[in-house]
């Protein structure tokens, strides 16, 4: 097979990474891919994530039996749409699906309307009706930006003031077009963590969970960022909750959404918490979380691509049940000094691609190579550092170990990833 990776993260290189694995595949080309994606792939670095005609272009040249969407702007852009018109099979949802996470004012919608449990929210377009608003609401406050805002989007303020100013920020344009609307929800009270389904249009199959860190710093500290790490499996997602949000969130998500007339395909992301009434959706993705997706790819047993092929073909009745290793994984991002408002990009990075052993692997999520061959940071989260061990602790003391052998000055990390995980329950 020739098969096509769309995207330049840590999320895609984890794809690539294991994609690459699979003795089905030919020809991996990754677009625009990363230094670290060139162990496993032909980079297309001319190509950006946006370029939806352009990629459809490539896809056509290459003849691709395959292409595999990694990051949510591309699906936003129309590609899965592009793809289908010209009869590629593509592992994504087209525009209109990909509505369940570019736009929160849809989602909530939708969620409203199939009785899909999740918590109380209006949508608002100016600052009067949204100061105004929070009448309605008790602190602490939930306040979303309506559109995309690469993870950032969400503010919990603890008073009343911070809401406000919140609001203008939002709808002053700090995240641009994507805050032209903002949502405001009842807090829910529990504990977050992230389910995975593959999709074909018809049927869902679940495909593990994870645990995400959004706060910039130790403790759950500071601004939300895109995920300072993840572990998986999540203890928050026991076997029964994983039932009650199999039954009562994701089989009925996709088949209303098929019933309007937008069959899902790809992966769903549902961010749950976990209530005393039950699972409750916090919002959805509309492909593989970031760190999320790197966890899951080590700890997967198995071939990947016939799975996303049999998404992609709308057809998950022949493909094999996803199974996972027992153990744990863990992921640490290493961010460049100044994430998420204003990052150092440039920095030099030492000793990221020596071998840390069989349980540990690298991924490069924002990283560049200068022509002498120097890899520096080029983003905000710039490598993440995933480990494998029988339990958390283990994998957490890989993880570390790992981080201490890169020289990188100018980035940081959490040291705190999987704290919730190592409390007694």
């Amino acid at each position: 097979m020739n098969i096509l990776l769309v995207g330049s993260g840590g999320r895609e290189h984890a794809l690539a990474w294991k994609i690459a694995q699979s003795p089905l595949v030919t020809r991996l080309v990754a677009a625009p891919g990363n230094p670290g994606m060139a162990r496993h792939a032909e980079l297309r670095p001319e190509f950006k994530a946006t370029d939806a005609e352009g990629l459809a272009a490539l896809a056509r040249e290459m003849k691709a039996d395959l292409v595999v969407v990694g990051p949510e702007s591309a699906l936003a852009e129309g590609l899965a749409d592009r793809l289908n018109a010209a009869g590629i099979p593509c592992f994504g949802p087209t525009a209109k699906a990909a509505q369940l996470e570019t736009s929160k004012a849809f989602s909530k919608a939708f969620l409203q309307r199939h009785g899909i449990p999740t918590a109380g929210y209006g949508v608002y377009e100016d600052t009067a009706s949204a100061k105004a608003a929070l009448n309605n609401y008790s602190a602490p406050y939930v306040i979303k930006a309506d559109g995309l805002a690469a993870g950032k989007g969400v503010a919990i303020s603890p008073d009343r003031q911070d809401a406000e100013a919140e609001i203008e920020r939002m709808l002053g344009g700090r995240f641009g077009s994507a805050g032209s609307r903002v949502v405001i929800e009842e807090f829910m009270d529990g504990e977050e963590g992230s389910l995975f389904a593959l999709c074909d249009g018809q049927r869902a199959v679940l495909f593990g969970g994870a645990q995400d860190h959004k706060r910039a710093f130790d403790g759950d500290m500071g601004p939300n960022t895109g995920g300072m790490g993840a572990y998986s499996p999540a203890p928050v997602f026991t076997p029964e909750l994983v039932q009650q949000a199999d039954e009562r969130v994701v089989q009925p998500t996709i088949r209303m959404m098929a019933a309007e007339g937008a069959p899902y395909r790809g992966v769903l992301y549902a961010g749950l918490m976990a209530t005393s009434e039950g699972p409750k959706v916090v919002e959805f993705n509309a492909r593989f979380g970031d760190p999320e997706c790197q966890v899951l790819m080590m700890r997967f047993d198995g071939d990947i691509v016939p799975l996303l092929l049999a998404c992609a073909r709308g057809d998950l009745t022949k493909a094999p049940a996803p199974r996972f290793k027992d153990g744990v994984v863990i992921c640490v991002v290493l961010a460049a000094k100044g994430y998420p408002d204003s990052p150092l990009e440039g920095s030099v990075i030492r000793g990221a691609d020596q071998d840390f052993g069989p349980h540990v692997q690298v991924f490069h999520a924002g990283t560049r190579k200068r022509e002498d061959g120097t890899l520096t940071a080029a983003g905000g989260r710039v490598l993440n550092v995933c480990a494998y061990g029988a339990d958390i602790a283990e994998a957490r003391t890989r993880a570390y170990e790992a981080i201490a052998k890169i020289d990188w000055p100018g980035g940081f990390n959490r040291t705190d990833i999987g704290w919730r995980a190592l409390e007694p329950r």
